[in-house]
């Protein structure tokens, strides 16, 4: 199994599930986030606080998905989500070595 994180602009979340319910994934979990990166950008709201945060706000998307599966939708998160500008964000990918549901216990694979 792979975790994915993706780490991208708050709009992006229903082209990400999207994405996801093509490869038949509907698991996910959201986090608000506020990031910067080689943008270096920064908020005209914080602007006017005379403060400079150098802070965007993002969304952290985490997922987890069958090996077999990851490559095919890391390319499609990737060609879907990318403006060509600077701040499209990341997708960092890792190993799951297990995984097991709290209620009943059951492990692995067949969780997803």
């Amino acid at each position: 199994m792979k975790r994915l994180d993706v780490i991208t602009r708050p709009e992006n979340l229903d082209k990400v599930k999207r994405i996801l319910a093509k490869h038949e994934y509907s698991g996910m979990t959201v986090t608000t986030a506020m990031g910067a990166g080689h943008q270096k950008g920064s908020l005209k709201e914080f602007e006017i606080l005379n403060v400079d945060l150098n802070l965007l706000p993002k969304i952290n998307i985490m997922i987890v998905v069958l090996d077999e599966d990851s490559e095919d939708i890391i390319c499609e998160l990737q060609q879907g989500l990318t403006t060509g500008s600077v701040g499209d964000g990341k997708i960092f990918v890792s190993d799951v070595i297990d995984a097991i549901r709290i209620r009943t216990g059951e492990r692995g694979e067949k969780l997803l």
